[in-house]
């Protein structure tokens, strides 16, 4: 996925920076990935602002000949934050040794809180002053690999989840406190689509729920600054720095304020949300039920107190808040314990009133290993204040438990088309019949687009690629590498019956494939006048589907087909004696097989795609 290309690099490069800082420095274990964390904050803060600069320097106006200069606003309207050349990071990676790093960076770090006063006395800078000059030019050079340079999306909660996982390995952090994951945090955005106004997370953490509620707003072409209003609780005074960074390199802003959500309000948002979206910590057994017994924000009443006078468990004082915190349009999302579903006696009975609401809209089940620091299941909640009279009585349950996709043996998460086919059956079921249809269409464009590029497209460097066709003129390369030795055979040697085999195979082959690259072209047409009505739509795909079930066959005889070429070679050399002979050109012919192989590689990935779209 986007989201995690070249995670595990990563990780391993962050990890092995902050143990160099402990080896290095005065910092205990919970105090010494604050700097890492700033200098993350920069790097991740500087792929922003080069993402954006030239177009918005291209589109900047000119009076007499002369472009106004680059101003933060310029970058907050693309969701990132305007830097001065001393805070880039490539500046401060390529200092000399004879630089003074710590107040380079302590300087980066000041530049950027002139600009922007809500950062101002949130990033580290005091901390860069007790480490050595050598080991912040390591850490600074660690932390600019190539594979963070690539990656895209929440990096800096990634990095943050990573780092909260291996601290509280070390019980340098409580360890149930943990980061939401990403693709988490996004269905819960696109479930309820803040289009604009409150956003409120009563258990913020590093703000992810900010982040892709404002991705939400820009997917719409929207300004999310304009459209959104951030409200964070926290209890954790370093976590609300993080959060407070998070926001700023995503060019947002929030009002996080240091506080314990079970006995402190200081938003005052009762009833006043527009959304509510948040992973509090679960089954929590230590509130004090004396402090909370009479918050109006528990309209249901207690979930049960114990012998020692605490709640016997924190869930339903959560879900009973965020309920509360929406106002009559309102919706909320948030991850829960998958206990919280089935529990019985005083649970229940808050479980029964608040689904007597009629508020409560969706729950989806969610199997373990979703996050770093647990691997228990969870389940996604779904309130909705404003649910329509029809469906005041129904609840829509969707259980994903065998949804998902492995990224490392302990993490899986979505791919892109698992979160949007979960979507689709919550637009269904809210009567958003065109959505669904549009998704549809667009899977099919998209398979005809992948389709397409089987004939060409451009590699991960930007160079023209014919994957299907170079595939084809590889074997045509290999089986000509071995032509000169062949002509000096008998018909009816050893060869004989391979090389039959492999010749018919890829002619039979290319025929297949101009087929193919013909039926690709026919559909791109046809697609230019398709209508996507649902019946419409339905035979198209039934159409498609033939093209899809064409992929797969050529995909399984790519692998035959190479190995034939393979087998005539190795023929002449194990019974035809081609080795050591003038007309047998070993080491072109080990070029060729290799080239043959990444080429076959590469069109059975990219013809994968149409079959998976």
């Amino acid at each position: 996925m986007a989201q995690l290309e070249h995670i595990e690099a990563i990780e391993k490069r962050l990890w092995s920076a902050a143990d160099m800082l402990r080896a290095n420095s005065n910092y205990a274990s919970n105090e010494y990935f604050l700097p890492v964390m700033g200098l993350g904050f920069l790097r991740h803060a500087c792929s922003r602002f080069l993402a954006v600069k030239d177009a918005i320097e291209f589109d900047l106006p000119k009076r007499g000949g002369k472009t106004r200069p680059l101003s933060k606003e310029d970058f907050s309207q693309k969701s990132a934050i305007f830097l001065q050349p001393t805070a880039q990071f490539d500046t401060l990676v390529a200092l000399p040794d004879s630089a003074n790093r710590a107040k380079a960076i302590i300087d980066a770090m000041e530049s950027i809180e002139a600009d922007y006063k809500n950062l101002r006395g949130v990033l580290p800078e005091s901390e860069y002053q007790e480490l050595d000059n050598a080991v912040l030019g390591q850490l600074l050079r660690t932390l600019n690999p190539e594979e963070l340079k690539r990656v895209s999306g929440d990096v800096f909660g990634r990095i943050y989840e990573y780092f909260l996982t291996q601290f509280a390995d070390q019980k340098a952090h409580d360890g149930g406190e943990f980061f939401t994951p990403v693709s988490l945090v996004s269905l819960i955005a696109n479930v309820i689509e803040p289009a604009g106004g409150t956003v409120l997370d009563p258990a913020c953490g590093s703000g992810g729920m900010f982040v892709q509620s404002a991705r939400v707003v820009e997917r719409r072409h929207e300004n999310p600054t304009e459209k959104l209003t951030f409200y964070g609780l926290e209890k954790n005074a370093t976590t609300i720095r993080l959060a407070k960074m998070n926001l700023a390199v995503h060019g947002l802003e929030g009002d996080i304020q240091k506080s314990i959500t079970y006995y402190e309000d200081p938003h005052e948002l009762l009833r006043k949300a527009d959304f509510v979206m948040a992973n509090p910590p679960f089954n929590v057994d230590e509130i004090d039920a004396d402090k909370v017994g009479s918050d109006p924000r528990l309209p249901f009443g207690l979930p049960g107190v114990n012998k020692k006078g605490k709640v016997s468990n924190g869930n339903y004082v959560w879900i009973s808040y965020f309920y509360s915190y929406l106002n009559v349009q309102g919706r909320a999302g948030f991850v829960m314990s998958s206990q919280a579903s089935s529990t019985g006696r005083d649970e229940a009975k808050v479980r029964q009133k608040l689904v007597e609401t009629g508020d409560v809209g969706i729950m989806i089940a969610i199997r373990s290993n979703f996050f770093y620091t647990r691997t228990v299941p969870c389940e996604l909640w779904f309130l909705d204040r404003a649910k329509p009279e029809q469906r005041r009585d129904k609840v829509l349950m969707i259980d994903a438990r065998n949804i998902y996709r492995k990224v490392t043996r302990k993490i899986f998460d979505f791919s892109p088309e698992q979160e949007q086919n979960l979507l689709a059956i919550i637009w269904l079921y809210r009567g958003e019949t065109g959505r669904y249809l549009d998704l549809v269409a667009g899977y099919c464009r998209r398979m005809l687009a992948e389709g397409a590029a089987c004939f060409t497209m451009k590699d991960g460097e930007g160079k023209t690629v014919e994957p299907l066709p170079d595939f084809i003129g590889a074997l045509a390369m290999l089986r000509g590498s071995v032509e000169p030795f062949l002509k000096t055979l008998a018909k009816d040697a050893a060869h004989a019956e391979p090389l039959k085999e492999v010749d018919d195979a890829i002619s039979l082959f290319k025929a297949d494939v101009e087929a193919f690259r013909t039926t690709i072209s026919k559909q791109q047409a046809a697609w230019g006048q398709q209508k996507t009505s649902n019946g419409e739509l339905k035979k198209a795909v039934d159409l498609l589907a033939r093209l899809a079930e064409t992929s797969r066959d050529l995909v399984k005889r790519s692998d035959p087909l190479y190995k034939l070429a393979c087998r005539l070679i190795e023929t002449c050399e194990n019974e035809c004696a081609a080795k050591g002979g003038n007309t047998w050109p070993g080491r072109d012919i080990t070029r060729a097989r290799k080239a043959a192989d990444e080429a076959r590689a590469l069109a059975v990935d990219q013809l994968k795609l149409v079959r998976y779209f």
